[in-house]
């Protein structure tokens, strides 16, 4: 299964180019790819956007810690954002293949070795944090580099959780974490006014009893006001609704927005989310934007014809007279499906007024539902490959002594069926939690969605079963295991 990480390094450097030139050619490693970088003057900050592998993403962040820690020098560092290191900080971002969970275990190594090469001490920080206290990066940083320099040795709840409790003497501390994908995003003020800024940054964080899923606080950049805010849950709380509450709380004070600004990348999703609540476009889709429809069409996910012309290659595929794709691969495309249908239905019933109580799980829905179809998605391709991984092994085989390579391949097997089933079950258990709080003229949609959800299960379950047959005697161990889950899913039901 292919793997990408998002990593998205703070540097304490945003006037010198070719110090930011430097520290990204040191995180040139394979698989990982640079998409953006942002420098920003008044801030003395630049933020690196990275993606790549889960296995090389780690390695392309450590180094550009060392090249940072050889060129910036925070006592003589001056800037709008507070900081508190010369790599300030370091975040992993799940994108395709790997779980947040994947992302803490790679934050986790990564702050270690930081310690152990540069001798720099490092924190962890909003999922990979070790401590409740530690979620908050504010809460980590306060008091900026001078702050934590003065209190590392003597305060107990200021040291760090890699490296002895000593700052490095110009490279500071570095905060390592896993977290959702973020918006760093901010509203420019037509006043140079900072306390103004400070006070719409208070009223709309969420510590302070603003929107969900909001940090913000107020700084002079650029000759205006800025509310620097970052968005950790863009679904949950849309882009579009946060200007609002800035303009509305600007306009208490006697001021409004100038403009705005996105600092990074923003998920093309939150910008057509922007769109529909601005525009106010009735039963909104993605899909009837151009490219997306383009994009679409040209991947074979859709064609000309209608729906079943989008359809038919796969249904064709499966009628074909070849091993793959088979039963693996259609309980894959059926969990899909449920999973699409299911989030239809939560999503037609988000934002209306007689499901507002319901706001907080319908999104929540939304967002699991929108991976699993995901990764049930690609689990029909997997299947196939697996199979054909199999079939691979055993000709190698007859050629050469030992059967490791085949009960390689067939745990290989017997794992994506698996999580297919677990998928699938997930599927069903939201579609059933669904149906008290979304549009009842649904409920043939929902029940669909279930029906199918429990095909795939059942399904992807009989595939597991099948190769089990082939692994009860050299893998016993495996194979229990796994017969243990699989009576875990048939008992839930």
């Amino acid at each position: 299964m292919s793997t990408l990480v998002e990593c998205v390094p703070n540097f304490s450097e945003g006037r010198d180019k070719a110090k930011v030139d430097a520290i990204i050619e040191a995180m040139k490693v394979p698989g990982v790819y640079l998409l953006d970088r942002e420098m920003d003057g008044d801030h003395n900050r630049c933020v690196i956007t990275l993606v790549g592998d889960r296995e090389n993403i780690g390695e392309a962040a450590i180094r550009g810690v060392g090249k940072a820690a050889e060129l910036i020098d925070l006592t003589k560092h001056q800037g709008a954002h507070p900081r508190m290191g010369a790599a300030d900080v370091i975040p992993f971002i799940p994108i395709d293949g790997v779980t947040l969970e994947d992302c803490v275990a790679i934050a986790r190594k990564v702050g270690a070795e930081i310690w152990r090469r540069f001798q720099i001490p490092v924190y962890l920080y909003e999922a990979a944090a070790a401590t409740p206290e530690r979620q908050n990066l504010e809460n980590i940083r306060r008091g900026q580099f001078e702050g934590i320099r003065d209190e590392i040795a003597t305060d107990p709840a200021r040291q760090p959780d890699f490296g002895e409790p000593r700052v490095h003497p110009t490279a500071g501390a570095t905060v390592v974490g896993a977290r959702k994908f973020l918006i760093a995003y901010n509203v420019y003020l037509n006043t140079p006014d900072v306390e103004v800024a400070k006070r719409v940054a208070k009223a709309v964080r969420f510590s302070n009893g603003g929107l969900r899923y909001v940090k913000g606080m107020g700084l002079a950049v650029r000759g205006l006001a800025q509310v620097s805010m970052n968005l950790t849950d863009f679904e949950q709380t849309p882009i579009a609704r946060v200007f609002e509450y800035v303009k509305r709380e600007a306009a208490r004070h006697g001021v409004l927005p100038a403009f705005s600004e996105i600092v990074g990348l923003i998920p093309k999703k939150a910008l057509e989310d922007a769109s529909e609540w601005f525009l106010q476009v009735e039963n909104f889709d993605s899909s009837l934007i151009l490219e997306n429809r383009l994009a679409a069409v040209m991947s074979g996910k859709m064609a000309v014809g209608g729906l079943r012309a989008g359809v038919e290659p796969f249904v064709e595929q499966l009628a074909a007279p070849t091993a793959t794709p088979g039963g693996g691969s259609a309980s894959a495309a059926a969990g899909a499906m449920a999973a699409a249908l299911a989030h239809m239905v939560a999503a037609m019933s988000r934002g209306k007024k007689n499901y507002v109580q319901y706001e907080r799980e319908l999104s929540d829905a939304i967002t699991r539902l929108a991976l699993l179809r995901e990764v049930l998605k690609a689990a029909i391709d997997e299947d196939a490959a697996s199979y054909e991984a199999v079939v691979k092994a055993y000709k190698q085989a007859k050629d050469s002594a030992g059967n490791g390579a085949v009960y390689e391949a067939l745990r290989n097997a017997t794992n994506i069926p698996l999580a297919v089933a677990e998928w699938a079950h997930e599927v069903g258990q939201i579609a059933e939690k669904l149906g008290g709080m979304t549009n009842p003229r649904m409920a043939s949609d929902l029940g669909v969605a279930k029906a199918l959800a429990r095909a795939a299960m059942e399904g992807a379950i009989a595939n597991v079963e099948i190769n089990l047959e082939s692994l009860e005697k050299e893998e016993p161990k495996f194979a229990e295991e796994v017969r243990e889950k699989v009576a875990a899913l048939k008992t839930a039901g």
